[in-house]
């Protein structure tokens, strides 16, 4: 078993309640500043291991990996203390929030031999992943386009003071899932061109940035991709529409896949449809109250991450895919400033990949 150290239990508590019911980990220690969380914590799942000290953790040799669920601005900073104590590390999405430490990340990462994955949770959900298992079996065919989105009611937000803060993006917090999914299906985005504005409804509660975008991508082969995100409006009941959703339209079929209400369909390369739903595996991916804590996708890329560690393989997102997608949020970033569309890699010419 792994041993499992981690730093932020805000959304480190699905990362906790993963490791504790996997048999893969070991949860040795959390760790986060406020020490009330911590004893909040530690009386929610009886794990009595805490402390308020990231050198602490990062000094146990006890460790092999350590998790990373601070805010954006701090990642840089904690991958690589926790790289240079010869810890590998898992890290939340996004996984920087500008691309300056990206260049030392990698030396660090190359120089200890440790690895870094990236949490892009969403790819590790159930409807997602039947949703790639299909595609690499080719039941649609050759791909030609992808269409994801992101749309959420989270008006709720606006009542959180960090959310009112000129740091906080919806591009970064949210969109950065759809976007995700996109480049697991088109690896090498060109070029993007996006709009986005801030809805009344933020601008009323007080945030600074767009809470509603539309961004095309173009990829270096021509084919082309959206991504879609709101974030301060209404949305349909789940009925009629799914809070996350991504569509690979091929030469043969389509499949689409919904996450919120756990529903997958595909139209393939006979001509079969096909609606799967996993109801059954509400309790195990949403473990807490409501839909905000995603346990099981959590649990699901440990455990990959964990297979690959044994296996020698490379888990993906590792860094380098990591850093890709921030110089593509960013080119996302400076297009909807400047209503133009931009180039990725000028982004990315000071970085050896």
């Amino acid at each position: 078993m792994l041993r499992l150290g981690i730093l932020g239990l805000g959304e480190g508590r699905s990362t906790m309640s993963a490791a504790l019911k996997s048999e893969k980990w070991e949860l040795r220690t959390i760790c986060d500043r406020n020490e009330d969380l911590c004893k909040q914590r530690a009386k929610e799942f009886d794990f009595q291991l805490y402390t308020t000290e990231y050198q602490d953790m990062i000094d146990d040799p006890e460790i092999d990996v350590i998790g990373i669920y601070t805010p954006d601005h701090l990642h840089a900073t904690h991958i690589k203390m926790a790289l240079q104590h010869g810890k590998h590390v898992v890290c939340t999405k996004p996984l920087l929030d500008s691309l300056d430490e990206a260049a030392e990340l990698l030396a660090v990462s190359e120089q200890t031999g440790k690895k870094v994955f990236v949490g892009q949770s969403s790819r590790f959900f159930e409807p997602m992943k039947r949703q790639r298992a299909d595609f690499e079996k080719g039941e649609i065919g050759a791909l030609v386009t992808v269409e994801a989105q992101y749309n959420a009611d989270h008006r709720w937000f606006l009542g959180k003071r960090w959310s009112l803060q000129e740091s906080f993006m919806w591009l970064f917090g949210g969109l950065s899932h759809p976007v995700d999914l996109v480049r697991w299906y088109l690896p090498d985005l060109d070029e993007v061109m996006g709009y986005g504005m801030l809805s009344p409804n933020g601008a009323g509660g007080g945030l600074k940035n767009e809470d509603t975008m539309h961004v095309i991508f173009k990829a270096a082969d021509g084919r082309i991709a959206r991504v879609s995100g709101t974030y301060s409006c209404p949305i349909q009941p789940t009925s009629r529409e799914s809070e996350m959703t991504c569509i690979l339209r091929g030469t043969e079929g389509c499949s689409q896949a919904d996450y919120m209400d756990l529903r997958y369909a595909i139209t393939d390369k006979t001509g079969e449809e096909k609606l799967i739903t996993f109801e059954d595996k509400l309790k195990y991916y949403f473990r807490f109250e409501g839909k905000s804590h995603h346990a099981g996708e959590y649990q699901n890329y440990l455990e990959y991450f964990a297979d690959c560690l044994e296996s020698g393989q490379t888990a993906y997102p590792d860094l380098k895919e990591g850093i890709g997608t921030i110089a593509v949020l960013k080119a996302m970033q400076l297009s909807l400033k400047t209503g133009l569309p931009v180039k990725i890699k000028d982004l990315l010419k000071d970085i050896s990949f």
